[in-house]
């Protein structure tokens, strides 16, 4: 199996290098690029395409979280993680809400930057801490009131989607999920599908945001 291919975002030389020795350390994963401001962890992801960026949100000379936005509409099938100093900052929902898949504070253990790292690559969601819960609680507010039902979002819900959803928390593929519930893969992503359609969401993230807002799951947290 080819190892993750990572790519990092961040102003500080110092930082960059931290990044890379973790990633690099880490059997199955490699960092292939690195980039000192948004417009260049653009540019640069564009061409390396790799399968995760660390991204910091906040670089002097290119805006993280515009980068974060071009990376979602233009490379979507890279996965960006958000990286900041401090877990409450509130720029980290605004991160969340243009397309990263959670995020790291910049002193986690490299245990928890390689977890983080991988679960993104297997399309789960990451949080580096409980202050993440409330930013969650937040940005999802605005996603969940963009939908239009009669019923409560879990009454819409077979139970086997409500299972669908509870393993999605937990950071788990579609064919992880398909293993667990001896389904398809093909019948999870339909399970996907029709959860979209019945919240009027568009992405397994806001499908996340959705289902937590509504108590239907808890994202975990990592220390």
């Amino acid at each position: 199996m080819p190892p993750i291919r990572v790519l990092i975002a961040d102003d500080e030389a110092l930082v960059r290098r931290a990044l890379e020795v973790f990633v690099n350390a880490e059997t199955g994963m490699t960092v292939v690029g690195e980039a000192s401001d948004g417009p260049s962890a653009v540019e640069l992801s564009l061409d390396l395409k790799p399968d995760v960026v660390l991204m910091d949100i906040r670089m002097p000379g290119g805006d993280g979280i515009r980068a974060i936005e071009r990376l979602s509409a233009e490379l979507p099938s890279a996965r960006t993680i958000a990286i900041t100093t401090y877990s409450s900052d509130e720029t980290v929902a605004t991160a969340l809400s243009k397309g990263a898949v959670g995020f790291l504070v910049k002193d986690s253990e490299p245990e928890h930057i390689t977890a983080a790292v991988r679960s993104a690559h297997h399309g789960g969601f990451v949080l580096s801490s409980i202050a993440g819960q409330d930013i969650v609680r937040r940005i999802s507010t605005s996603a969940a009131s963009q939908a239009t039902v009669t019923l409560s979002p879990a009454e819409q819900l077979t139970p086997r989607e409500i299972d669908v959803l509870r393993l999605l928390a937990k950071g788990m593929s579609n064919a992880e999920i398909g293993r667990e519930l001896f389904l398809s893969e093909a019948t999870i992503k339909s399970h996907l599908r029709r959860i979209m359609t019945k919240w009027d969401v568009r992405d397994r993230m806001q499908v996340l945001l959705f289902a937590a807002r509504a108590g239907i799951i808890r994202i975990p947290s990592t220390p």
